[in-house]
Parts: C-alpha cells; sequence; structure tokens
C-alpha cells in the first residue's frame, strides 16, 4: 500500500464517520494469543499469529512487526536474553571503548538471526494480509541504537565529551537502519516505523546537532525504497516539534503528554497523527470512560489525518474488554 492508497484508506473511512485504529501492540497480543513475550520476540511465525488475531478479533486497521529493539544489537554482536513475561533483556554493551566503534562492522541483516526473523516475519505477515489493511516494519533510529550499543548515559557522555566519535557511531546506525529498512521492505511492509525514544530525552539543540539531519536521510531512503514513515518518539516532545516538522513524515506517533492540537499546528495537515490516550488510563478506567474519552478525542479529530492509538504500547494487564472499547469508540 502506498501512501497515495494509504490516505485513499484514511479517507474511505472518515466518510463512513470511523477513525482509524492501529494501537502499537507487543506483550498483550503475545499473551491474548496464547504465548509470552520470548515467544513473540524470538519466533516470527507466533509474532504474526499473534498480529492476525489482534487484527481479526479488534478490527485493527494496521499489523506490525514491532517487538523489542535489540534486533539490530543482535546483530552487531549483543548476547540478548529473551524474558518469558517481559522485554528481551541486552546482556552486554557492544561498544565499551574507542576502538569498539572504529572497527564495528556493518552486520547483513539476512545473516543474522534475529533480523532474520523480523524479514522472514514481513514476508509472512504480508502474505497472511494479502493488502487486507498495510504491514508495517520496524527499525531502531540511530541515536536509540546507539545508545542500545554503548549504553544511554555513556553514549550521552560521549555527544558532549567526545562528538567526533558519537558521530562516528551514528552514522554506522544510520546504515544498519537503511540495510534492516530496505530488507522490510522488499519483503513486504508498506510502512516502516522509526523508533528513537531517546530523542525525547536531548533539547533541540543536541537533536539538530546528532540527530535531525540522519532522521531526514532515513526518511528520504526509506520514500525512495517505495514505503511510507511512521516516527515514534515516546515520551514529552513538544520541545522538538518545530525541529521535527519539516522531515517530511508520514505517520508521527504522539504520546500522551503531547497536545494533538499544538502537533497539528505545528506539523500541518499533510502528516497524519497517531495517539495518543494514556495507556494506563486504558488499563485502569472503565469500558464506558474509555468509550467517553475516546469518542471525544475522534469526535476533535474528525475531519484531520488521525489514527487512534494509545501514546505508546498497550500494557500487558489491559483487560481485552477495555482495548475493545477504544476500538468501538472509534467507530
Amino acid at each position: 500500500m502506498n501512501k497515495k492508497e494509504f490516505l485513499q484508506y484514511i479517507s474511505t473511512s472518515e466518510e463512513s464517520g470511523k477513525t482509524l485504529f492501529a494501537p502499537i501492540l507487543m506483550h498483550f497480543i503475545a499473551r491474548y494469543a496464547g504465548g509470552n513475550y520470548a515467544r513473540f520476540a524470538s519466533d516470527y511465525r507466533f509474532l504474526v499469529e499473534a498480529n492476525l488475531r489482534a487484527l481479526d478479533d479488534f478490527d485493527m486497521d494496521m499489523v506490525g512487526l514491532i517487538s523489542d529493539p535489540y534486533r539490530e544489537t543482535s546483530a552487531f554482536g549483543a548476547r540478548i536474553e529473551f524474558i518469558p513475561e517481559g522485554v528481551p533483556r541486552c546482556l552486554n554493551y557492544v561498544i565499551t571503548t574507542e576502538s569498539d566503534i572504529r572497527i564495528l562492522g556493518r552486520p547483513d541483516v539476512y545473516k543474522c538471526e534475529r533480523t532474520l526473523d523480523r524479514i522472514l516475519g514481513a514476508e509472512l505477515l504480508a502474505k497472511r494480509v494479502n493488502g487486507k489493511v498495510p504491514v508495517f516494519g520496524w527499525i531502531e533510529g540511530p541515536m536509540a541504537e546507539a545508545c542500545d550499543l554503548a549504553g544511554i548515559e555513556q553514549f550521552m557522555v560521549m555527544t558532549m565529551m567526545d562528538p567526533d566519535n558519537a558521530n562516528i557511531l551514528l552514522d554506522k546506525c544510520l546504515l544498519m537502519a537503511k540495510d534492516f529498512a530496505r530488507a522490510q521492505i522488499e519483503a513486504g511492509c508498506d510502512i516502516i516505523g522509526i523508533g528513537d525514544a531517546i530523542c525525547s530525552q536531548v533539547d533541540p539543540e543536541t537533536y539538530s546537532i546528532f540527530v535531525k539531519e540522519r532522521h531526514r536521510e532515513l526518511i528520504s531512503f526509506i520514500h525512495q525504497c517505495g514505503a511510507m514513515v511512521k516516527l515514534h518518539i515516546c515520551g514529552d516532545i513538544t520541545h522538538l516539534l518545530p525541529s521535527i516538522n519539516d522531515l517530511v513524515i508520514d505517520i508521527f506517533d504522539l504520546d500522551w503528554q503531547v497536545d494533538p492540537l499544538k502537533a497539528f499546528e505545528i506539523m500541518g495537515e499533510e502528516v497524519i497523527r497517531c495517539g495518543n490516550i494514556d495507556p494506563r488510563f486504558v488499563k485502569d478506567k472503565g469500558e464506558d470512560e474509555i468509550i467517553t474519552a475516546c469518542k471525544l478525542v475522534c469526535k476533535k479529530e474528525r475531519g484531520k489525518r488521525f489514527i487512534l492509538s494509545a501514546g505508546c504500547e498497550i500494557i500487558v494487564t489491559t483487560p481485552v474488554q477495555n482495548l475493545m472499547a477504544m476500538r468501538t469508540a472509534s467507530i
């Protein structure tokens, strides 16, 4: 599904009075489908089946391959431990010295187990969906991946004390992001999600110096490969909106701390905003409260390009009826 087709998809939904519904689902659907997080993150067949079940049972408007942040990190050489009821755990930092950055290679995403697993998942999911809804793949953004490789604190210090090596590492992470994005697009993904959550923790100057032009290059590359881009930065990124607004993003995830109207004013009407109900609200409140809140959001967004979602991942312990209530509110 190309951008023109996706915009038509949104327009058709608006004409029917329906708001598109595409929450981020990982641990929740792993458990819902009768498995656990370890199986979901390590076996593309189960990841696909869990997403297909969510597609059918919750009437989803998008299905994806997001599972955890350590696919690329594993390909770079990190050891990963799968946790039955938790996010996979990275057991070691690949980057601990300056020389580690210099010798860091460019992994072959088709030969590394965890990146290949997602590529195979993209092939299978695209085949099973057969154009019914868009399929989105997932990559780590350059700053997120640099932090996965070196540690958050260590990399942030590097940007201040050793910017040359920070830039070298970011460039290598950017190459990996491009390779992994292209492989997933060629396997059948219509959209590539870029997860760069750590950016919410930096100031606009740091973002502009180290990340912005790499985001621009990555987004342009994905577009050239024929897919759309979904940018996901968890947390309050209100301070970054003026820096991000010219990156030609197709879909922009908004966490619950960001005012959707302010984002609309800054990002413009062409960007499809996705969000921004607090995941804790979806987990803790009753069905009636959820329906009322989500209906209000949908009403405010009527006529704009918008997808209803929680601000971030649906929490694993969310009652099934609460997620269903979100969907009910969007129709």
